[in-house]
């Protein structure tokens, strides 16, 4: 039931003229076609499609895009006809566009200073430099591609971006919380305060892991990304992916983050303009 009926092919008879090849997606007329497009004008099987700390088992209906490697299954001559398609040009994969980013950033910076009105609330809500590029990087990787540009980045540079917007995140709560931390510990209520923020942190935490485990049955892996996205902490996510190679921890924490960033942007404003 779980792998399907039998199949009447046999494989000794076949697998002399198959073969195993990887190829990386860098041709624009390809991008965006579908695994049932390829796999009917060029004869071939897609058994896996591995993107930026993600591998997927594609469906008919799943599309390629740059940067994708792909693990195709064909003869020989299908396996040269593919590679003319879908470009497999290792210069490209070095040579990253860099154009596109901005666009989205820019786009992202005039959207987050848009202002929305809610009836009843005395001021406009923004969404701010954090919500706007976040919305707009969401429906930018709905898009295949603009003209000459594409919106999806190869795996090194993901990685890279990713690692140094940890870093500059990291530096930048350092420099503003660090200066006057011991200062605000040692005087007045500080430590009050901090045991109060202890609790409001771990609290949610732990009823959010609880249900997840107990009564949804869901992976450790899973949690960790699941808790890191929903305290929108990329540090957290840095330290739960070192634990194992699996892109569990990457999808839980890319599922909730986008709405739980949003939320905390509005409610945060709603709260300073009802009760202040």
């Amino acid at each position: 039931m779980l792998i399907g009926p039998d199949s009447p092919l046999d494989l000794n008879e076949t697998s002399s003229n198959l073969f195993l090849q990887r190829f990386v997606v860098t041709n624009k007329e390809a991008i965006g076609k579908t695994i049932a497009e390829l796999r009917t004008y060029y004869a071939v099987t897609i058994s896996r499609i591995q993107r930026p700390e993600i591998e997927l088992i594609p469906s008919k209906s799943t599309r390629i895009h740059f940067g994708d490697e792909l693990h195709v299954v064909g003869s020989r001559e299908a396996l040269t006809n593919i590679e003319k398609v879908l470009g497999n040009s290792l210069e490209q994969i070095d040579h990253p566009q860099v154009m596109p980013i901005f666009i989205g950033i820019t786009l992202g910076v005039i959207l987050g200073n848009i202002p929305v009105y809610i009836p009843g609330v005395p001021s406009a809500v923004k969404l701010g430099l954090a919500g706007g590029p976040l919305i707009i990087a969401i429906f930018l990787s709905r898009v295949d591609s603009w003209g000459t540009m594409t919106w999806h980045m190869p795996k090194s540079s993901n990685i890279i971006l990713k690692d140094i917007g940890i870093v500059l995140f990291l530096a930048c709560v350092g420099l503003n919380a660090g200066d006057q931390f011991l200062a605000t510990l040692i005087e007045g209520d500080g430590l009050k305060w901090l045991g109060v923020a202890v609790l409001i942190t771990l609290l949610p935490l732990l009823i959010v892991a609880l249900v997840a485990r107990l009564y949804f049955r869901v992976n450790f892996l899973s949690i960790c990304g699941l808790l890191a996205g929903s305290m929108t902490d990329p540090p957290a996510l840095a330290f739960a992916n070192s634990f194992n190679p699996s892109a569990a921890v990457s999808i839980a924490y890319a599922t909730v983050y986008p709405l739980v960033m949003i939320l905390r942007i509005i409610s945060a404003q709603l709260m300073i303009l009802l009760f202040m």
